[in-house]
């Protein structure tokens, strides 16, 4: 049974920076399309980023954004260490919320429990 755990999440200012790292476990980290995603009260989840897996002769996972988060968001994975990152910079109010991991292939999706990234001065 595969499980990932978050962390890194937290009080940030408007402008501010901040890393979220979710560790992988039960699965072959590798074989697996990652994301992030997040969710704000009254909304549905929605994508943040995904990256592809890298077990097919590939050195680096193809990359996909949000549109409201590009060139502010870069996903990043280290096979070694079973781990995914999610680097964000420049964030505002709006981007307040629960953020997931997840994990996707052969069929099977794994989710984290989240972790609340709050924006605020």
């Amino acid at each position: 049974q595969g499980q990932l755990v978050e962390s890194g999440g937290g009080l940030v200012q408007p402008g501010g920076s901040l890393r979220l790292t979710c560790v992988a476990s039960g699965f072959t980290f590798s074989r697996y399309t990652l994301g992030w995603y997040r969710q704000v009260p009254g909304k549905e989840r929605e994508l943040v980023a995904t990256i592809g897996r890298t077990d097919i002769g590939r050195t680096e996972g193809s990359t996909e954004y949000a549109d409201s988060m590009k060139g502010r968001v870069a996903i990043s994975r280290e096979n070694v260490r079973n781990t995914v990152y999610l680097s964000m910079d420049s964030l505002k109010p709006e981007d307040t919320a629960v953020y997931y991991c997840n994990a996707q292939g052969y069929g099977l999706v794994y989710w984290g429990k989240g972790i609340l990234v709050t924006v605020s001065s």
